[in-house]
């Protein structure tokens, strides 16, 4: 039986993506966060959805995980298209109307460029987790904030406790998923009654996930502590991850090419 891989979840296969350093990925990631909040049209997002495709194709992850995670992020892109497109009293040519609401033109071509940035920007940073293992990225985030140290920043502990709550997403997705799946068996019902009857049918839900939580980061921290695990300080690494030429020449040419979109369009 196959087991389904969570959103957020490394999936480890080989492909070009999955070999390149971790702190070139993050440096991608960064570059194409800019490149979206920079761009201020459709056809940019547009040219930027067609490489993100690309590189997913590149990246062998199936696209069913790459793209799990808007369902996360569902709830906010009906709330960013409504709190656009919808006019109350419109005063001007509307598409939709019913009543005094009605579907504004303009506005929705502007819901649908916020939505659609929204969507890159979370299949794109999903990308990251999805093609690095958890002690690569571990390695690429000490390294990166190692500079801090000269003034006492704890860089291993801090990058050690972000990776943690990376990795623990999907598990947290799981679990919370599983006691939905258990609960709804036993007669609970999550879609009936106003906001705060549903609020209240969480409750259920809430209590056994946030306990599974503290009893897993407590075996965490029992299994850490019987390794020997006393923070960054004097800590050595079996495989040493180092920037290759390769890594510099797609990370420079990258970021440069997605500056230059984000200005662009």
């Amino acid at each position: 039986m196959k087991v389904p891989v969570a959103f957020g979840q490394y999936v480890p296969v080989e492909s070009p993506v999955h070999a390149l350093d971790a702190k070139t990925k993050m440096g991608l990631v960064a570059a194409f966060t800019l490149a979206l909040f920079l761009m201020n049209s459709l056809w940019g997002l547009a040219l930027a959805g067609v490489l993100l495709a690309l590189t997913v194709r590149v990246s062998r992850v199936p696209w069913r995980i790459a793209l799990r995670g808007i369902k996360a992020v569902l709830l906010i892109l009906v709330i960013t298209l409504a709190a656009h497109a919808l006019r109350w009293n419109p005063a001007t040519v509307s598409l939709i109307r019913l009543g005094p609401l009605a579907i504004d033109g303009p506005g929705l071509v502007t819901g649908i460029f916020f939505a659609s940035r929204i969507v890159l920007l979370v299949i794109g940073t999903s990308l990251l987790t999805l093609t690095t293992s958890p002690v690569a990225l571990t390695d690429g985030l000490e390294r990166l904030m190692r500079p801090l140290e000269r003034v006492r920043f704890p860089a291993g502990e801090v990058a050690m406790m972000l990776t943690i709550a990376l990795r623990f997403i999907p598990t947290t997705a799981q679990e919370a998923e599983k006691i939905l799946v258990a609960q709804t068996a036993r007669g609970a019902r999550f879609d009936e009654g106003g906001p705060i009857r549903r609020a209240k049918a969480f409750g259920p839900v809430l209590v056994p996930l946030f306990v599974n939580l503290f009893r897993r980061a407590d075996d965490l921290a029992t299994a850490m502590e019987a390794r020997c695990y006393r923070g960054g300080i004097g800590r050595t690494r079996l495989h040493e991850s180092v920037m290759r030429r390769s890594d510099w020449a797609v990370l420079l040419l990258g970021t440069a090419a997605l500056v230059a979109l984000g200005l662009v369009l």
